[in-house]
């Protein structure tokens, strides 16, 4: 194989009530036909019973073994999956070997149960009456209680979902797929709970209720509902000031710890209590049935239907912002939107799209996402959230592609599955989104164009895009609903700033209350500013305020919201005013930044101050509806506020500074998490970073993945800004930092938009060893991408730099990348002259590293060409060096191709081991391309050796694998005309 490029114990269910699920079952030993009843139990420890006699299912692991398939009962799931649930980020050596004998063992002791386990092109599939499996019977009775019409029904099918769940918690072992099996769970029981408690306070049972409420609000402080139905127990027990003391503690925990304010819903329920409104007595609504609560789990179909009980695929993408704290208005919109939950059939069985359309800071996003969130019961198989920045002064809009990766992400498609082709990647993200209930909002849109790949085609799913432009296309080719946003009602604006300053301050300066409206136009935005300006000082009159605005005012130009009567820039200019001197010092250098979000050390890093001071004003800029805190940690801005703050930026001569700060502090970053990921490529020499920048060192390679997977957006946009700020250096370095992770995860657009940038600045700096390097990197990008022209150009320039440098290591590297683009032209021959070149100049360099790659691609080269002795000589050589130097990567390459010719020279059993050693490095180091190669070799040997079975579980554990990663191409193609070879 070539190097390329990115290439707990058995026993009865305690609390348990057993409700017995009658199954036909031909058992020998009872008769022909005989019914059994048949409990299975996952929501505890994981055991089973056939008329209550408990059945050994066998050690813990194999015990989870069935819990994986279990939870995806009746569904297929692959291999790798199945890893990943028993073992995490580290599984044994031989994890898939261990794992079918788990399967091998279950199947025989199943059998009693009803229970199958079989193989499926796309893996495993455990089949099963769901009835028998506590889990599915716990989602089916919450599904058919939600869709009940009897509310005394519902809350019998409730109260026996809940009596599955033990009182206690559950004590199996961790790993990080049970862990969030378990959380997600967890929410569900928590949903079921919550649902059952409006229906008692409906009933008027509150007594019942305030103990395990009380309970519940200690472990669920931040959770709303969990709040309003303790506040609506303890009012109507006549405790109203616990109750509106209740209010108080929520309050305070959500600006303290979110800057939020409480919803609509519970700031109505208080409002409702201070009066003692009527609608709080027994026997009125208290919440609608399934209120959506985080993990809620379940809900109708699309066409209306109730819920199956088979499990959600995982993982269950949950990626909406939070709503909007206040929203008014816009009904019709609301009504129009609410006609995409009709039945697919309505609608000619295609995908529900809405366009919401109108100019900036009308509030299109604030509507999709408060739709949203009062539907999320309609999507209990995720939510997908993009931010396309279409019209962010910062930044260009996210690509297709770029956008494509983050949503396959989201859904679970593993690290090296994703195919190169922009078509490959649509085929691949419809198929993962078919037949599930998602929700897909495309926030920011620029085009129709930028949205038509991100479209799924299942009619289970909805979409909505947000854009200032009509994006005439969607309508016309797919149907969709066009939704124009105009400015507020005067009715509608009113009610928005009321309901942020208060009836009573509004009351008081009525005509000062109406100069704000008139200066924000009816845009939402505008409202929420000014409101957070004036709610910072409950003291001053509104008058002073008018004052301010006025003073601050200036033309529109660059902050055209697209409506005329709002003057956005007095607006923000108020509130920047406004803000203490950390926070003004802070906000302009925002502005500053690439990407769509930052994080807190990042932001640490352009104020060039400790994380702590910097926490403090961005908590005072969130509270001041400038900066969004969208999740955890991350900050984002409205693109208005930040061609604002850039603006602000410009005229402050210590932003160049700042901003050098920032791209040190990702420059450092990435290089030392690069390091992690690949220990034996070569380092770049990097100058010490500016004060302040404070780069973080990320704890290991698990870690730096998930820094580069969260920074990427940003990274790859702050090549492009450096390189127009003329920091040439730093981008030719950011660039090249960026190379393995872009390649290990096949992100081959970004990869090639970042070397152009970093080939300009080298190109600019007239630095020949930077302009050899990027062309090196082109070549590779080009060959992986099958741009081969390009490729060869690209090398050739490499290669004559190289040459005239004298950089004899730089230039065996490009021999070797040569090597490998004339393998993949089919030209072996050329590919083993350019491999020996190479192996030539890493002898002359004593470069071992480097060496061993060679001998390698050598050897391979030589077993391609019938040489299989030369081929095994050049693998034993170049794997003494990778075991000498522990480069398992590189070892994991050599074995298969000392596999290969060992294989061809009739020593099949030490061929087999040769290629089991290469697939269980490759399962560790998670490449599963050059799996499934490892386990075609494994077998071919297979069949040569006559063992036909053998040789056919490894070619459909290869097909299994390739099918996995989207590779539809002639690999797939030659494994299926081997499968249908007859026995």
């Amino acid at each position: 194989m070539r190097w390329s490029h990115g290439r707990g114990r058995t026993g009865k269910c305690p609390g348990y009530p057993l409700i017995p699920v009658l199954v036909p079952r031909r058992l020998a030993h009872r008769g022909k036909g005989c019914r059994v009843a048949v409990e299975i139990c996952l929501l505890h420890t994981i055991g089973a019973q056939v008329d209550g006699r408990e059945v050994d299912l066998g050690h813990l692991r194999q015990r989870q073994v069935l819990a994986a398939l279990l939870v995806d009962a009746n569904r297929p799931v692959s291999v790798e999956r199945l890893i990943d649930r028993l073992w995490g980020e580290c599984p044994p050596q031989r994890a898939a070997t261990t794992l079918y004998s788990y399967v091998s063992r279950l199947r025989r002791v199943i059998e009693e149960l009803g229970v199958s386990i079989s193989r499926h092109p796309n893996g495993y599939v455990c089949e099963v009456d769901p009835r028998t499996v506590d889990l599915h019977r716990f989602r089916d009775l919450v599904a058919r209680a939600r869709s009940a019409g009897d509310e005394t029904c519902a809350a019998r099918l409730l109260t026996e979902a809940l009596r599955l769940w033990p009182s206690d918690a559950p004590t199996e072992p961790d790993t990080p797929w049970f862990n969030a099996l378990r959380d997600t769970l967890e929410g569900e029981r928590l949903g079921a709970e919550l649902d059952l408690n409006d229906l008692l306070l409906r009933q008027g049972r509150e007594s019942e209720l305030l103990a395990p409420l009380r309970l519940r609000a200690q472990a669920h402080s931040l959770d709303e509902r969990i709040a309003a139905q303790l506040m609506l127990a303890l009012h109507r027990q006549g405790r109203t000031p616990q109750a509106l003391e209740i209010y108080r503690g929520i309050r305070r925990l959500l600006e303290s710890e979110l800057g939020l304010a409480p919803g609509p819903s519970l700031q109505q329920l208080h409002q409702d209590i201070l009066v003692g409104a009527p609608n709080l007595d027994a026997d009125r609504p208290a919440g609608p049935l399934g209120h959506p609560t985080a993990g809620s789990g379940s809900g109708d179909s699309a066409d209306g239907s109730p819920a199956a009980p088979a499990a959600r695929p995982f993982p269950v993408p949950r990626q909406l912002p939070p709503p909007p704290p206040v929203f008014t208005g816009r009904g019709r919109a609301m009504a129009e939107l609410d006609r995409l939950l009709e039945p697919p059939s309505c609608r000619g069985g295609t995908v529900a799209i809405a366009c919401i359309g109108g100019s900036g800071g009308i509030g299109k996003t604030c509507l999709a996402l408060h739709w949203a969130h009062q539907r999320l019961d309609r999507f209990p198989d995720g939510q997908l959230y993009l931010n396309l920045r279409g019209f962010e002064p910062s930044g260009s809009p996210t690509t297709a592609a770029s956008a494509l990766r983050e949503l396959l992400d989201s859904l679970g498609a593993p690290e090296g599955s994703v195919p190169t082709g922009l078509n490959a990647q649509v085929g691949l993200y419809r198929s993962l989104i078919q037949g599930r209930r998602i929700l897909v909002i495309l926030d920011n849109a620029r085009d129709a164009e930028q949205v038509m790949p991100l479209l799924p085609g299942s009619p289970t799913c909805v979409v909505i895009v947000t854009s200032r432009h009509q994006l005439a296309g969607l309508v016309t080719a797919h149907g969709a609903r066009l939704l124009t946003l105009g400015p507020l009602s005067a009715a509608d604006a009113a009610s928005l700033l009321t309901r942020r300053l208060g009836r009573k301050r509004v009351r008081e300066e009525p005509a000062a209350a109406a100069g704000l409206l008139q200066l924000c136009g009816g845009l939402p935005l505008a409202i929420s500013i000014i409101a957070a300006r004036a709610a910072a000082h409950p003291t001053f009159p509104l008058q002073v305020l008018i004052r301010d605005l006025h003073g601050a005012g200036g033309t529109l130009d660059t902050l055209d919201a697209g409506d005329d009567s709002a003057d956005l820039r007095a607006v923000f200019a108020s509130s920047y005013g406004a803000l203490s001197e950390p926070a003004q010092r802070l906000f302009p250098l925002l502005g500053l930044h690439a990407g769509p979000d930052i994080g807190l050390e990042a932001a640490a890093a352009l104020a060039g101050s400790e994380p702590r001071q910097v926490s403090r004003a961005l908590t005072e800029l969130v509270r001041s509806h400038l900066v969004t805190a969208h999740r955890p940690g991350r900050y984002t801005m409205h693109d208005l506020l930040s061609a604002y703050a850039a603006e602000l930026a410009a005229s402050d001569p210590t932003s160049r500074r700042a901003f050098e700060r920032l791209v040190d502090h990702y420059l450092h970053t990435a290089h030392a998490a690069d390091r992690l990921l690949s220990p034996h490529g070569e380092p770049i020499p990097l100058t010490p970073s500016l004060p302040g920048a404070a780069p973080v060192q990320p704890a290991d390679h698990r870690a730096a993945l998930a820094w580069f997977s969260s920074e990427r957006a940003v990274l790859t946009s702050l090549v492009e800004h450096a390189l127009h700020a003329e920091l040439h250096a730093q981008t030719w370095q950011l660039a090249s930092v960026l190379t393995t992770f872009l390649g290990r995860r096949g992100l081959w657009d970004d990869l090639t938009t970042t070397q152009y940038a970093g080939l300009e600045a080298a190109n600019a700096l007239a630095d020949r060893e930077y302009q050899a390097r990027v062309h090196r990197e082109l070549g590779n990008t080009c060959c992986e991408t099958s741009q081969f022209d390009a490729a060869h150009a690209h090398l050739k320039q490499a290669l004559a730099l190289y040459q005239a440098l004298g950089d004899v290591v730089g230039e065996a590297h490009t021999h070797l990348n040569v090597g490998w683009l004339w393998e993949r032209r089919g030209d072996q021959h050329r590919a083993l002259e350019h491999d020996l070149l190479a192996l030539d100049r890493f002898d002359a360099a004593d470069h071992e590293t480097g060496r061993a790659r060679a001998l390698n691609a050598a050897g391979w080269d030589h077993a391609q060409l019938g040489k299989y002795e030369e081929a095994a000589d050049f693998c034993r050589q170049a794997l003494a060096l990778q075991q000498h130097l522990g480069d398992r990567r590189g070892e994991a390459n050599t074995w298969d191709s000392l596999g290969y010719a060992l294989q061809h020279l009739g020593d099949h059993r030490q061929a087999a081991d040769c290629f089991l050693r290469s697939l269980h490095l490759n399962e560790e180091l998670g490449h599963q391309y050059n799996q499934a190669e490892a386990l075609e070799h494994l077998g071919d040997t297979h069949e040569a050796g006559g063992d036909t079975a053998a040789a056919r579980e490894a070619w459909q554990r290869a097909a299994d694998l390739l099918h996995a990663i989207g590779h539809n191409d002639t690999d797939l193609d030659r494994l299926r005309a081997k499968l249908q070879r007859p026995s």
